[in-house]
């Protein structure tokens, strides 16, 4: 037996069932080690695109996502996904080929020190040293991407290692793999159900870990357990994110924040004045020691407890405990109209490209009507206005990263993961820009997933920056082609729609929902900035 024998043996033994890759020279033992091991490859056609679908299939699928690409420069293609991931809270492994081990400093083929490049984006980088101990590395990389605050893992592997003769080492066994939980302390979870019955108007904030889609129905019985609002926090407009409408202005009202998981940093303005009071009460639960410090430097006295715990441990047992006998009606009333604020839109169309709200809208019926549908959502401008105005109760979007550009390959992998969804993406041109080719890849597989692109012919994120901070006549080199997105995707042997006029959108959708096929929907919308959050 090969070392990559070794490594796809542990990896079918701890459940995977799917790896994303784009192949080269260094990984292909471990191609032909799944053959063998049951493995089903998704091939890309960009490194990234492999790691943003591990990202998407481990959201969806609750289990740890893999990538595999190969060495040096397709390592370095797939870095920007390790970021997302690991802002987002996504367990992924990254699996990287790299030069044999017997060549190191000679001036092997792609010799890279990998490890010391992706350290910074990953919860854990190794390079194996011992091809006997690859499955042991693997059953490590496993636990520390699922446990504590979720994130990726990188693995770089030795060519020399993968093609090794391990004899009869046995792959690790289901205990290896077993997710570590730091339980929170009892003295804490009283603490917490204490200050908040002691309340009048507290709100319980999470991270990505926790959001609707993760955490499934967790955040319901978490908010009636504590008569208390719980809001998820994923985007990085945070507390402007047009999903929250009118949350940031409630949020200033109230007296507790207990913080399970969510980083106190950008997205919640600091905790500062105005966006938190300068007199509430913070309780702050976070698997890591470092989000600890962080909050302690930013609340001072205002802190009541840091308790070092995993988030989703500490949600549980307090929806567990917690007597849900407070009474705050008018509250959480109050919260939830601040929630459902959203832009107020005209009932007519212009004279001029339809208004993003008006496609909003006709996707939002196409989702209604779906069994069990998937929203993506990704981009500047026109991802905020998707993020206000369509909904759907599994949803991926960008990640508090900020970075744009992953919307189709999460679509193919949330095909991959549920094959019956309809699965709707929505995404400007200037991010079906970055991983257009991965409609290939979606023909490949019949991932027949429907992509809404919002065409204004700019990257309207910037443009709008421009316009406000420097003037209309300071516009410059923000502006895009009114390219036919449809027409190329039919050339990747998709199906195409083009669309201009409001009244044509729900028949196209129809048959775009009917086609069977990837699909490349575009509607002409006029470059109106997002909305801000603010409810108006």
């Amino acid at each position: 037996m090969r070392g990559a024998d070794l490594l796809t043996a542990t990896l079918a033994n701890a459940g995977v069932k799917v790896i994303f890759s784009l192949s080269g020279n260094q990984i292909m033992p471990i191609y032909d080690a799944c053959i063998d091991a049951g493995i089903r490859i998704i091939h890309t056609r960009h490194e990234g695109a492999a790691v943003y679908m591990a990202e998407a299939y481990a959201q969806l699928t609750g289990e740890v996502g893999i990538a595999m690409i190969t060495a040096a420069p397709g390592f370095a293609s797939g870095l920007g996904p390790l970021f997302m991931a690991r802002n987002a809270e996504n367990p992924i492994i990254l699996l990287s080929g790299d030069s044999p081990l017997s060549q190191d400093g000679k001036g092997a083929f792609q010799e890279l020190d990998q490890v010391s490049i992706s350290a910074p984006l990953t919860k854990l980088s190794l390079r194996p040293q011992h091809a006997e101990q690859l499955g042991l590395d693997i059953a490590k990389a496993l636990r520390v991407a699922a446990s504590g605050r979720p994130g990726p893992v990188h693995i770089a592997l030795p060519f020399d290692l993968l093609n090794a003769d391990v004899g009869k080492t046995q792959p690790p066994a289901a205990p290896d793999f077993a997710t570590e939980v730091t339980r929170p302390e009892d003295h804490a979870i009283q603490t917490v159900l204490d200050t908040v019955a002691d309340a009048t108007r507290p709100v319980i904030v999470t991270g990505p870990l926790q959001n609707p889609t993760r955490a499934k129905g967790l955040l319901e019985k978490l908010a009636d357990a504590l008569d208390a609002p719980v809001i998820p926090m994923e985007s990085p407009r945070g507390l402007n994110d047009p999903c929250l409408g009118d949350f940031a202005t409630a949020l200033a009202q109230a007296d507790v924040i207990v913080s399970l998981g969510k980083n106190i940093d950008f997205t919640t303005g600091f905790a500062q004045p105005p966006a938190m009071s300068a007199t509430g009460k913070f309780l702050v639960i976070d698997p890591e020691t470092d989000i600890l410090d962080r909050a302690r430097r930013a609340l001072g006295n205002r802190l009541v407890l840091a308790h070092r715990a995993d988030a989703d441990a500490a949600a549980r047992l307090l929806a567990e405990l917690g007597s849900g006998a407070a009474a705050r009606t008018d509250w959480r009333a109050t919260m939830a109209a601040a929630l459902a604020a959203r832009p107020t839109e005209p009932a007519e169309a212009g004279d001029g490209p339809m208004r993003p709200a008006v496609l909003c809208a006709a996707v939002q019926r196409l989702l209604d009507r779906a069994d069990d549908p998937i929203l993506i959502v990704d981009g500047g401008e026109f991802g905020q206005w998707a993020q206000a105005c369509v909904s759907a109760k599994t949803r991926i979007i960008n990640g508090p990263s900020g970075a744009i550009g992953g919307a189709l390959c999460y679509a193919v992998a949330a095909k991959i993961a549920r094959p019956e969804a309809t699965v709707v993406v929505m995404m400007g041109d200037g991010t079906a820009g970055f991983h257009f080719s991965e409609f290939e890849t979606a023909h490949r597989y019949g991932t027949d997933f429907i992509a809404v692109i919002g065409h204004d012919a700019r990257w309207n994120a910037e443009y709008q920056i421009q316009l406000r901070d420097y003037g209309a006549d300071r516009l410059y080199e923000c502006e895009l082609n009114p390219t036919r997105y449809d027409n190329a995707a039919a050339g990747f042997g998709c199906h195409g729609e083009h669309v201009t006029d409001p009244a044509d959108l729900d028949a196209a959708l129809k048959r775009a929902d009917e086609s069977g096929l990837p699909v490349c929907f575009v509607a002409e919308i006029e470059g109106l900035p997002a909305p801000s959050g603010s409810g108006h």
